[in-house]
């Protein structure tokens, strides 16, 4: 009977050489030894790959563990866990804690509030005639980033904005997103800009509605008026003249429109949209007559071209009420082209500029010692060739021997040394009250920007130069409307009335707010007015220096001056200011009028280039007054004793 099979193990065959043991899984290993090597150098060969390093005798290899899959899923889990509990508090504190705060950012991020500018008031003459006003414009910008073609957007735009292509380039390349190319355009032209847009697919240009101001007159009482530029906050705002002066009820109040817009700026339909409505701004209406500046405007822009002067300046103005019905400077220049004006003739000269005023200043020597009762017209002086004085000698304009003149020659013939002689007897400190009284040394009350007080020394500080200058107009300044101002007190019968522009301001709902006058001060008599006043006809008169500011018909009352200038480059005399100023009808005075001539090179006495300017300016202010022809003679007085006339 044959025996069952063993199993392998201790008590099996064993196996036969050559051949692996069974159930061990192991190919044979063989061992190699190099020859040639000093020491000897075994190897362990397998069959499932050369060069694995031989067991240690004796240690079975350590078997290799599995990972654990629980605790795979429980990190996961944990992980996953922590996750949904981070975005569970992020979703809490956005929708429970500061839900409100992001529906309002939100809010906010689709809310657009766009400015609705307020239209700025107009300005007129005292006729309601307007002068300066707001209207529809158009403003051109471009969004560089968006222009592919910046050289062929500008040859398309170049023609209607008229602007160089060249200068329009360099406002296309900046690195923004938003820039003006031009402003206030015609509205018209704004269509046209649309329409080319659209044409030649020009991306990243645009047009917006806006307001400008427009002087309809142009260069008429520029010089009162002032401009306006774009301020911080892209209002117009005024920069100079009445619209920097009234800029706050000029302008208004802006409104607003807020509405919600989607992100390509589309206001979304349902979305509520509220609207502030813009309140317009006041109207300021002036006490200018705009005829009488137009004439006065006309008449010294041409002396000025005449007597080639630096510059010309004209006050027209009612004694009684001290209304200024015409300002008028020459050059100009036109506050609808701002960018294009000399800044040198932007200011108001009137105001502005002091000058000293030589001879017609003599009416306050005269007034003063009148009213003091030191002399009257007939009172006699002796007028020597030359006066000393210390140290310093003083002639007249003209050479001549010896006079004999009376009080009222002496102001006809406009004599400095006669002058110097009257005021000897008024004392200086009787005639510095007299100058102050009149209202040198002080600002007119009319508050207009950059008013020039003018100089006039006190009088303790006066040296025996000053003391014997100032009473002929020297060594001291004034300015245009002061020495107005002067002559409107001797024409109201000794009374100052502050000079006043402005008649009145009216709101938006048509309530007027009148600008009243000043009640006046009294400066001298009432009969040393009278006195001075018909000492004033006799310089218009054959025997006086300006028979050219006489006006057929009117009895014409004024003062020459022709004083020397003072050249601001050195500090010295050189050249003249020539001038006149004047009133009429000289017994019923209604207008006053002054004229100024600033360094003039063809010609230099008052009496022979401004008195004429003054009777052109005079003759149509009385006709646009209505002032009816004189009904009498001026009176005539002795002037010069030697010869009885």
């Amino acid at each position: 009977m044959t025996s069952p099979p063993r199993a392998p193990g201790r008590g099996g065959p064993r196996p036969s050489a050559g051949h692996p043991p069974r159930g061990t899984g192991h190919a044979p290993a063989r061992f190699a030894a190099s020859e040639g090597a000093a020491d000897r150098h075994v190897r362990y060969v397998d069959r499932r790959g050369a060069g694995r390093p031989p067991t240690r005798p004796g240690r079975s290899p350590r078997p290799a563990r599995l990972g654990s899959p629980r605790r795979r899923l429980r990190v996961a889990a944990l992980g996953l866990l922590a996750f949904l509990l981070v975005i569970a508090g992020r979703l809490t504190q956005l929708q429970g804690l500061q839900a409100a705060s992001y529906a309002h950012a939100a809010e906010l991020q689709r809310r657009q509030t766009t400015t609705l500018p307020a239209v700025r008031g107009s300005v007129t003459d005292r006729a309601g005639a307007v002068l300066a006003t707001d209207v529809d414009a158009s403003a051109v910008y471009a969004d560089p980033f968006a222009i592919a073609d910046k050289a062929r957007t500008a040859d398309l735009l170049a023609p209607l904005l008229r602007v160089p292509a060249a200068q329009l380039v360099p406002k296309m390349t900046g690195s923004g997103r938003f820039v003006y190319l031009v402003r206030g355009l015609d509205p018209a032209v704004g269509a046209k800009i649309n329409a080319l847009v659209v044409k030649d697919a020009l991306p990243g240009i645009g047009v917006l509605p806006e307001r400008r101001r427009l002087y309809p007159s142009g260069t008429l009482a520029s010089n009162i008026l002032g401009f306006t530029h774009f301020g911080d906050l892209d209002q117009i705002v005024g920069g100079g003249g009445i619209e920097s002066m009234y800029d706050t009820l000029l302008r208004g109040v802006d409104g607003t429109r807020t509405l919600e817009a989607d992100s390509a700026g589309h206001a979304i339909p349902s979305a509520q949209q509220k609207e502030k409505d813009a309140v317009p701004g006041s109207d300021v209406r002036l006490t200018l007559d705009r005829d009488i500046q137009w004439s006065a405007q006309t008449a010294i822009t041409q002396a000025v071209k005449q007597t080639a002067a630096d510059t010309g300046t004209v006050v027209v103005m009612e004694p009684g009420t001290g209304n200024i019905l015409a300002m008028a400077d020459a050059p100009g220049f036109d506050p609808n082209n701002v960018a294009a004006a000399n800044p040198d003739d932007m200011s108001n000269l009137a105001t502005s500029t002091p000058y000293e005023p030589g001879s017609v200043n003599k009416i306050i020597t005269m007034a003063a010692a009148i009213n003091r009762g030191l002399v009257t017209p007939s009172t006699p002086v002796t007028v020597p060739p030359v006066l000393r004085v210390g140290s310093r000698t003083f002639h007249d304009a003209e050479v001549h021997g010896t006079e004999h003149l009376t009080v009222a020659g002496v102001l006809a013939e406009s004599s400095n040394i006669g002058t110097v002689e009257i005021a000897q007897k008024l004392g200086s400190p009787a005639l510095a009250r007299a100058l102050h009284a009149f209202g040198l040394g002080s600002l007119t009350g009319v508050h207009f920007p950059g008013e020039s007080s003018g100089v006039l020394p006190a009088e303790s500080t006066w040296n025996q130069a000053q003391a014997t200058t100032i009473p002929f107009g020297q060594g001291m300044s004034a300015t245009a409307l002061q020495m107005a101002s002067v002559y409107a007190t001797i024409a109201n019968g000794g009374v100052r009335v502050t000079p006043r522009l402005v008649a009145a301001t009216i709101a938006p709902d048509g309530t007027v707010d009148p600008t009243p006058p000043s009640a006046g001060t009294r400066v001298v008599t009432a009969a040393t007015a009278t006195t001075v006043s018909r000492m004033l006809e006799q310089v218009t008169s054959a025997g006086g220096t300006a028979p050219l500011a006489s006006i057929s018909g009117y009895r014409v009352a004024g003062k020459t001056g022709t004083a020397n200038r003072v050249d601001p480059t050195c500090g010295c005399y050189r050249g003249y200011v020539a001038s006149f100023v004047g009133f009429a009808p000289a017994d019923h005075p209604k207008v006053v009028v002054e004229v100024v001539l600033d360094n003039p090179k063809q010609g230099h006495f008052g009496g022979d280039i401004a008195a004429p300017v003054f009777s052109k300016i005079m003759s149509f202010a009385l006709a646009s007054e209505g002032a009816a022809p004189s009904g009498s003679r001026s009176p005539r007085m002795v002037l010069n004793l030697d010869t009885g006339r």
